[in-house]
């Protein structure tokens, strides 16, 4: 195919009428023929980004690569068709860029490792959440007293005001629950 990462030179280019060429050889006319306009063109579409703009010229001419597949063109005319696929071939780029999060690129690989840890912390919260709100509320009450606020079962049962016993059967049924959502959850006992 055509390589049109370069800009286009322009040697001569053969005039209309003549001898009907293959496929690779009109491919190479329509670059040399509109390839200097359509990379002007799709620089000023995106914004300068000569990267996102070489990507978006060589889809244009793919595009046009399987479009003479089924049809035959004269490549002299093609070049409202190449600036209507180019001009869609940017919109849509644009939007997928701000549908999804700005790519970072991370020079230091410490930061990843300090990443981790918080995502790791991060994680682990979502995942403690989600199974406290599996809990029935009299559960939670007495898994909170108890691990967060770091009391014995006595003592939970007494802030709570229920008997001992109520305590530690709602402790024993609320870990069988965690255990249920989460894996690690019987280390907890």
């Amino acid at each position: 195919m055509v390589n049109c990462l370069a800009e286009p030179d322009n040697p001569t280019i053969p005039e209309r009428g003549h001898d009907p060429l293959s496929r690779e050889e009109t491919m190479e006319l329509i670059y040399r023929l509109h390839g200097k306009a359509l990379f002007r063109f799709l620089m000023r579409t995106t914004f300068g980004d000569r990267r996102e703009t070489e990507d978006l010229v060589q889809e244009t001419l793919l595009r046009a690569w399987r479009y003479l597949q089924d049809h035959s063109v004269d490549p002299y005319i093609l070049r409202p068709w190449l600036f209507t696929v180019a001009r869609r071939l940017s919109i849509d780029a644009s939007r997928a860029r701000h549908s999804r999060p700005t790519e970072v690129i991370v020079q230091d690989l410490n930061v990843l490792s300090e990443r981790r840890d918080d995502v790791d912390q991060l994680l682990i919260a979502l995942t403690v959440r989600r199974a406290l709100r599996a809990l029935t509320a009299d559960q939670r009450r007495v898994i909170l007293e108890v691990y967060y606020n770091g009391r014995s079962a006595r003592e939970a049962a007494e802030v709570i005001g229920i008997p001992e016993g109520t305590a530690k059967s709602r402790l024993f049924y609320a870990i069988k629950a965690l255990s249920a959502v989460t894996p690690d959850a019987r280390e907890l006992v």
